[in-house]
């Protein structure tokens, strides 16, 4: 039997999955980078993204370990969560943890918006236990 992921080493990972929920309930999984923060996960993501709406519904999420390409394997454990949604303002964590990888990341994000375009945080929490 997996033990399912706590907020410690999915915060270790390089990638995660994070999964947000439609109106409907339908599930829409996408690969992350995140980071650790205290007691918290941290995502960064751009302010109209398709996460951020569906956060504004729903605060409940689900984190996998993945691939880079969003890949999970079959028996990967998942930890559900509640997001909030902040003011990105701290990309130094990201820098610090992905480097050149989220410098090239950014500047390639800027040159296909034709500009700066805002970034909000995904604050995340473990759900509390049943």
């Amino acid at each position: 039997m997996t033990q399912a992921p706590t907020l410690h080493n999915l915060g270790g990972e390089r990638f995660v999955l994070l999964t947000t929920y439609r109106r409907s309930g339908e599930p829409v999984a996408t690969p992350v980078w995140v980071v650790r923060d205290g007691a918290h996960l941290l995502v960064t993501t751009p302010e109209g993204s398709g996460k951020v709406k569906r956060l504004r519904h729903t605060s409940r999420v689900e984190l996998r370990h993945c691939s880079r390409t969003g890949k999970v394997e079959d028996d990967a454990p998942t930890m559900e969560g509640d997001a909030v949604i902040e003011p990105e303002d701290r990309p130094d964590v990201f820098r610090r943890k992905y480097g050149l990888e989220y410098r090239v990341f950014m500047l390639v994000e800027r040159v296909a918006a034709r500009g700066n375009k805002p970034r909000v945080l995904l604050r995340i929490t473990p759900a509390a236990a049943a």
